[in-house]
């Protein structure tokens, strides 16, 4: 081989071991992306499973799945929150929060976890924590089933006895879940106990077409009492004695058929 062509060779094999390397580190990187995107779809199955069976009731073999998932990654903020819905589940109230805690320190965006929290508290009758916390989650705009926090929102706030944020929290209830017969009934009693009966008339009156067009919904003892506090302010004693009577035959015992007799006794 001459001297003049060694150069030549020497920048071609210089050339092939710069693209053999390439390769090498391209392989490299995507079989570190594999394993890492195989890893992520492993937990949140082990977690998709855990979810499921907190939901049957057999905490063993949810347990069982998020030990697999923590054994991946044991700050996996889902199974901590999942974890945390076993323990109270099963009573340890204590190791619960600690969960739960944990879930949200791992990742502060975790929504879900965040509601499992605030209904945590919420169960704990530690209700100004609970608005807190469901306050924050109702910020993300993502979370698939917003409408279901602010509901719970509203259910805090009536807890906390502010009629009227409940019924701000309710209303955005009913316009992200349009249709759905508990945020319209929550609403319409809110806006009532707020005083804010013509506003409340237009949303009961809505529930009402609903029933109407759907035999399978029947009255709830609180879409009673409902209608007979709305019927009453408007001087409809018709609407209030027919409401009233079905209060009467169908829940007998109910919370509500105690304050329509309080209503009724305080007219005597």
């Amino acid at each position: 081989m001459s001297n003049r062509r060694l150069p030549q060779l020497i920048k071609c094999i210089g050339s092939l071991l710069v693209v053999v390397m390439f390769a090498g580190c391209v392989t490299t990187t995507d079989s570190r992306f594999a394993r890492e995107a195989d890893e992520e779809k492993a937990l949140e199955d082990y977690v998709q499973l855990a979810t499921a069976y907190i939901a049957q009731g057999n905490y063993d073999r949810a347990r069982m799945h998020l030990e697999r998932a923590m054994e991946i990654d044991a700050d996996y903020a889902p199974a901590q929150a999942a974890r945390g819905l076993v323990l109270q589940r099963e009573g340890e109230t204590a190791l619960a929060e600690s969960a739960f805690l944990r879930a949200l320190k791992e990742d502060s965006d975790y929504t879900r976890g965040r509601v499992y929290y605030a209904a945590f508290l919420y169960g704990q009758e530690r209700y100004r924590e609970a608005r807190d916390q469901f306050a924050k989650a109702s910020a993300d705009t993502g979370y698939p089933d917003r409408g279901s926090i602010f509901y719970n929102l509203g259910l805090t706030e009536r807890q906390l006895g502010d009629h009227q944020a409940a019924a701000t929290a309710f209303k955005r209830a009913v316009e992200l879940n349009r249709g759905d017969a508990r945020s319209l009934l929550a609403l319409s009693s809110a806006l009532v106990e707020a005083g804010q009966y013509d506003e409340a008339a237009r949303y009961y009156d809505r529930l009402v077409g609903m029933m109407a067009r759907n035999r399978q919904m029947t009255h709830t003892p609180e879409s009673l009492l409902t209608g007979i506090r709305l019927a009453r302010h408007q001087g409809d004693q018709n609407r209030e004695a027919s409401l009233a009577l079905l209060l009467r035959n169908q829940y007998p015992n109910s919370e509500q058929y105690q304050k329509y007799k309080a209503l009724t006794s305080d007219d005597n």
